[in-house]
């Protein structure tokens, strides 16, 4: 539920009030029964949750296309060290 601010405009008293949405506007100051007016501010947001921080929508790791051709270089570039030649053996 949403809290209001509210000023009298006799005595300049300020107050909060914590109401729903489809409640009435408070039209009278609680201190002097004089009549009020509603204070507008800043709105506080709180993000909370996920999707609101930068790392949320970024993939886990490299694209699967990107990541095949780095996985495919290491395993030709591993065969060709197990195709190359044995030492020669001196004898």
């Amino acid at each position: 539920m949403p809290t209001y601010e509210y000023q009298c405009n006799l005595c300049d008293h300020q107050f909060e009030a914590v109401k729903s949405f489809s409640e009435p506007a408070i039209e009278i100051c609680p201190l002097c029964k004089g009549s009020v007016r509603k204070l507008y501010n800043n709105v506080g947001v709180v993000f909370k949750g996920s999707g609101f921080y930068k790392t949320d929508s970024r993939a886990s790791s490299a694209p699967a296309s990107t990541a095949a051709t780095k996985s495919d270089t290491t395993v030709k570039s591993e065969s060709k060290v197990e195709k190359a030649a044995p030492p020669k053996s001196e004898a």
